[in-house]
């Protein structure tokens, strides 16, 4: 099964707004307009069989309203994440509401939500997410947002990884985006169940992208797209010219998704 572990989709009510908005920032023409119909369009042209669904609460009001939605988007084409802010009082509940939908773990965003990622305020927020046995997949390097200041870096990510060794931990963008010399030299190879995903990841050079993979294990990979902003068929063709067995090239494209999710 191919799963790419990073699309983005949002409610009907603000889906055009939202890609608006993010177009804007990013400058990137998206692959879709935002709509779930319009996603599960790409997956059957791009060969994908199902996507992992994830979206940022910006406002802690936007928690359960999110949540709700994506729990009713859950199964079919999508496997749904759901997500809390850092500022809300209430996140211990709305974690345990998200594990009574039956959603499969908790999207983060430092840099949407105004977090440094090994801050100490958030420990006992990751700390509620393990206990809940959910992952929590983060995102990790540049992003368009906050261009002058990046949240996540791969040293930073590191200090929360060392702090919450038992933390399920996916970091979103091969480590860092645009920051894959420093996830080579510095996130790499780091103890723990801790997983790359490789979302938007087109612009990383091939070798780099070997030497990652190669020091972080296969193992610990997982494709991923960005989806609407970057293209899950571009992604699985740079997969599918790494240098590594075909069984690891399986394990990237489905089978770690599948372990880590309890999906077979």
């Amino acid at each position: 099964m191919v799963i790419d572990f990073h699309v983005h989709a949002f409610n009907p009510k603000v889906a055009e707004k939202a890609v608006e908005k993010l177009q804007a920032c990013s400058g990137i023409t998206p692959f879709t307009r935002g709509t779930a119909e319009e996603t599960i369009q790409r997956f059957d042209e791009w060969g994908v069989d199902k996507g992992v669904l994830l979206s940022v609460a910006t406002k802690p009001t936007q928690q359960r309203v999110i949540n709700d939605w994506c729990a009713q988007q859950d199964g079919g084409r999508f496997i749904s994440f759901g997500g809390i802010h850092p500022d809300a009082e209430d996140y211990e509940q709305e974690i345990a509401h998200i594990k009574e939908l039956g959603l499969h773990g908790i999207k983060l965003h430092p840099d949407y939500q105004g977090f440094m990622i090994d801050d100490e305020r958030m420990d006992k927020i990751y700390d509620a997410i393990e206990r809940a046995d959910l992952p929590v997949i983060f995102h990790s390097g540049y992003d368009c947002v906050s261009p002058d200041l990046i949240h996540s870096t791969p040293e930073r990510a590191l200090n929360m990884i060392k702090k919450h060794p038992k933390l399920k931990v996916i970091l979103a963008h091969l480590g860092a985006n645009m920051m894959w010399e420093q996830v080579r030299d510095v996130l790499a190879g780091v103890d723990g169940e801790v997983y790359f995903d490789t979302a938007f990841t087109s612009m990383c050079p091939d070798e780099l992208m070997q030497a990652i993979v190669e020091k972080h294990g296969a193992d610990r990979i997982l494709f991923a797209s960005d989806c609407p902003w970057d293209s899950s068929y571009l992604i699985k063709e740079k997969i599918l010219r790494l240098n590594i067995s075909e069984d690891n090239k399986d394990k990237i494209l489905g089978g770690n998704a599948e372990r880590l999710l309890s999906l077979k």
